[in-house]
């Protein structure tokens, strides 16, 4: 089963919807979802504050503008596939 970090902040639409792609692919791929609020900790805030929400699937990193169905698919797919 696939481990994925996910960035996130309360009060944050881009991170729901983020997070509704990410509960789509659910039903096509087996992975678990470790959501860390950037602000529970100083360097997640420090890293994270203009990128969230921020998706982490292996080596893949996919920040708030980069994040579609398709590119948060093809990251989970070629991680499958190693």
């Amino acid at each position: 089963m696939e481990h994925i970090l996910f960035y996130t902040k309360q009060n944050c639409p881009l991170c729901d919807h983020a997070r509704a792609l990410l509960d789509l692919l659910r039903h096509d791929y087996s992975f678990r979802i470790e959501e860390r609020d950037i602000y529970e900790k100083d360097e997640w805030l420090e890293e994270y504050q203009l990128l969230i929400p921020t998706v982490k699937i292996g080596d893949a990193e996919l920040h708030c503008e980069e994040i579609s169905y398709e590119a948060l698919k093809r990251a989970l797919k070629n991680k499958t596939e190693m």
